[in-house]
C-alpha cells in the first residue's frame, strides 16, 4: 500500500492563485454505518462525491502529478479509512472526508456529498452535503 504524504507537497495559497476543482464523482464504497442495530449489523453501500479546491496551474505547466492532488491517492486513502473506521452518522463521515482533503492533501476547500442508497422505500438516495475551507494560519 502506498504511503500518503505527511505534508501537502504543493502550494495552494499564493496571492492571486486560481481556484480549480479536482473532482471524484459517485465513489461507491461498502461499510458499516448507522445508528440503528440493523444498520450496524450489515454493510451498506454509500456514494461519495468530492470536489477539491486547489490550484492546478503549476501541474498544468509541469505535467507532473507531484504538483497536484492525485485523486487516485485520495480514493485509496478514503477506501482504507472506511475499512478501518466505523461512523454512526453520514455527517461525521463527511467531516472526515473533508478533513482528509484539507489537512492531509493540502486542499484549500472541499465540498463533500455522502449518500446512502435505497435506504428507504421510494427514496433513491438520502444524505448530506458539506463545504469546508482551510482554517486561516494563526499569527505569532
Amino acid at each position: 500500500m502506498r504511503a500518503f504524504p505527511a505534508e501537502p507537497r504543493f502550494y495552494t495559497g499564493a496571492p492571486g492563485a486560481k481556484m480549480d476543482i479536482i473532482f471524484i464523482d459517485e465513489l461507491r464504497v461498502t461499510t458499516l454505518i448507522g445508528i440503528y442495530p440493523r444498520e450496524q449489523a450489515a454493510p451498506q453501500t454509500l456514494e461519495i462525491s468530492l470536489q477539491i479546491g486547489t490550484s492546478t496551474e503549476h501541474a498544468g505547466h509541469s505535467d507532473d502529478i507531484r504538483d497536484t492532488i492525485d485523486y487516485a491517492e485520495v480514493i485509496e486513502r478514503l477506501r482504507a479509512d472506511l475499512e478501518r473506521h466505523r461512523f454512526r452518522l453520514l455527517e461525521t463521515l463527511a467531516e472526515h472526508v473533508a478533513s482528509v482533503a484539507l489537512d492531509d492533501f493540502g486542499a484549500a476547500w472541499a465540498r463533500v456529498s455522502v449518500a446512502k442508497l435505497g435506504v428507504m422505500r421510494g427514496v433513491r438516495r438520502a444524505g448530506v452535503v458539506i463545504e469546508r475551507s482551510r482554517k486561516p494560519a494563526e499569527g505569532p
